[in-house]
């Protein structure tokens, strides 16, 4: 497994086949990325590298201060950990680019998908809410009946209500790299990738895409 990269979704555009098909694309600026400290199976039980990503934050913890500070690092405004090989081999402060990647191939990227704050069943899972006439008042977009009626007489756990919406980890799988720009250090991916524009996400290798 090679490592990832951390990428800044800059929004999404459309580019055009040979054929003069349309393709949604979603633009990911990969920026300053570096390798910062090594985990290895010897002295921490697995393989991984973390890569640092952007400029410091205006504030950074005494503890994230010290953790750069061991490895003789610069802070750096996000860190993200990926497993790697155990063969494969990284130095601490090596940059990495968009070329570890190429056009055709298959990745997973994750990000933080966009906060709703408290949404109801309509938005939060699609439902499609009361009856809007025939003497329906005030309920047209609730969920309905939640329980059972003497047995089992309760409410099962996981059930689809009202609720916080959003603000979570996502991972898309399988989404296919249609064009590389080295020179200017972006990625150009088949449609679209969780998170708003800004945000960063995590660029690995396809685990099911083969």
């Amino acid at each position: 497994m090679s490592a990832g990269l951390i990428a800044r979704k800059a929004g999404m555009t459309q580019i055009f086949t040979e054929q003069g098909a349309a393709v949604p694309v979603t633009v990911l600026n990969v920026e300053d990325c570096r390798v910062i400290a090594r985990r290895t199976a010897e002295s921490d039980g697995y393989d991984a590298v973390q890569v640092g990503f952007g400029a410091a934050k205006r504030h950074t913890s005494r503890a994230m201060q010290g953790h750069y500070a061991k490895q003789g690092q610069e802070v750096m405004g996000a860190l993200r950990e990926f497993r790697v090989d155990a063969g494969d081999e990284f130095e601490l402060g090596q940059q990495l680019t968009a070329e570890m990647f190429e056009a055709g191939q298959k990745i997973d990227v994750a990000g933080t998908s966009k906060g709703h704050g408290f949404a109801g069943v309509m938005k939060r899972y699609n439902f499609a809410g009361g009856r809007a006439s025939h003497g329906a008042e005030k309920v047209h977009r609730q969920m309905g009946s939640t329980g059972q009626c003497q047995w089992p007489g309760r409410v099962f756990k996981g059930k689809k209500m009202p609720g916080h919406y959003g603000n979570e980890r996502v991972t898309t799988q399988n989404i296919e790299i249609v064009r590389v720009d080295a020179d200017i250090n972006r990625i150009l991916v088949r449609g679209a990738v969780p998170g708003p524009r800004n945000g960063l996400v995590e660029i690995r290798p396809a685990v099911k895409g083969a």
